[in-house]
C-alpha cells in the first residue's frame, strides 16, 4: 500500500468562515489547520477536509 496524502484545496478558503466568529480563516500548511485569529482557534484539516467543528478546534496560545 502506498502512502498518499490528500492536499487541502486553497480555493476552499474563499467559501469557509469560522463558525464561532464568522470571520475569514488563514491556512497553516505546516500544521494542516485553518486558523481564526479572531476566535483564537485552529481547525484541523484531515485527509484534505477541514473539520469545522468548534469542539475539534485547537485553542491558540
Amino acid at each position: 500500500m502506498t502512502d498518499t496524502t490528500v492536499k487541502f484545496d486553497r480555493r476552499m478558503l474563499d467559501a469557509l468562515i469560522c463558525p464561532r466568529s464568522q470571520t475569514t480563516l488563514s491556512y497553516d500548511a505546516e500544521r494542516q489547520e485553518l486558523v481564526s485569529k479572531t476566535a483564537g482557534l485552529a481547525y484541523p484539516i484531515r485527509n484534505g477536509i477541514p473539520v469545522m467543528l468548534i469542539d475539534e478546534a485547537r485553542v491558540l496560545d
